[in-house]
């Protein structure tokens, strides 16, 4: 009976001296794999500003392509596709990626939104805000 009652306290006694489970600290523990598998891209981005807080082009790419077509701002080269799935709405300008600002014909009838600007990428027009991110991205208009 004596044994019995030395193991019994001895299981308390362990019990009791056991950290107790509680929830990790934000960010650390379960789910995150301590930053080993965190999204660069999510971590270059503003975090002021998330993909649902950008602007949309507020023109069709129907619309931009007659544009550029009365403006002549035609006969762009698209990008090679590795570099085109680089694009992606919310995401920076991937560096490396030629940017050129638009000729002023079709600058000018392109709408505008302040905070953002009007680039060319290879043949696409894309909509880029201040802090870099992509706000919108029309395909094929400058080719």
């Amino acid at each position: 009976m004596k044994r019995w009652k030395s193991w019994a306290a001895l299981l308390l006694a362990a019990a009791l001296a056991a950290p107790t489970l509680a929830n990790p600290p934000e960010g650390k523990g379960h789910g995150e794999g301590q930053g080993k598998h965190k999204n660069k891209d999510q971590d270059r981005a503003s975090p002021a500003r998330t993909d649902k807080d950008l602007v949309a082009a507020g023109i069709s790419v129907a619309a931009a392509r007659r544009l550029a077509l009365d403006s002549g701002v035609t006969g762009y080269k698209s990008l090679p596709p590795g570099m085109r799935k680089r694009l992606a709405r919310g995401k920076p300008l991937p560096p490396g990626i030629a940017k050129q600002v638009l000729p002023a014909p079709l600058l000018s009838q392109l709408p505008r939104h302040p905070g953002y600007e009007w680039r060319a990428v290879g043949a696409d027009l894309v909509l880029v805000a201040a802090s870099g991110l992509i706000a919108d991205i029309l395909l094929d208009v400058l080719r």
